[in-house]
């Protein structure tokens, strides 16, 4: 099945552009209560994901920085320790069980790299949950 029926398009995921600010990160995290979000560069290819832990590490490891100054730090210039790599919109829901595994949700790119949405580990499980009662009713 291919993935476009479980995609949430760019238009209603939140992201953030890897000139933004550590501080506007935080806050946007905050607001929506999420813990990771896709990082896109100016011309709207997914760079990666960011999380919680790698603004609190960057917090952590840098000398004189605080909440007050977080808006001195560029996106671009957090560290991340997590690699969520994209999938291709031309990719099967079968291709992103293993990505699922260890992310909250899997960043999907056009042809030319451009971030155009994310499936959420949600609709993945969901997906497979209903084809097990259906294997199971047969």
């Amino acid at each position: 099945m291919n993935i476009a029926f479980f995609l949430t398009p760019k238009k209603d995921v939140i992201y953030e552009k890897e000139t933004s600010t550590m501080r506007q990160v935080l806050e946007r995290m905050e607001y929506h209560r999420y813990t990771a979000i896709p990082i896109i560069d100016d011309k709207g290819k997914y760079i990666g994901t960011i999380t919680e832990g790698d603004l609190l590490w960057k917090l952590k490891n840098t000398p004189d920085l605080n909440f007050k100054n977080t808006d001195k730090v560029k996106l671009k210039d957090i560290p991340r320790r997590m690699i969520n790599n994209p999938v291709n919109i031309q990719a099967n829901i079968e291709d992103l069980m293993n990505l699922a595994i260890n992310q909250n949700f899997v960043p999907v790119v056009d042809d030319n790299g451009v971030f155009i949405g994310i499936i959420k580990r949600s609709e993945i499980i969901s997906y497979y949950y209903k084809k097990a009662f259906q294997m199971n009713d047969k």
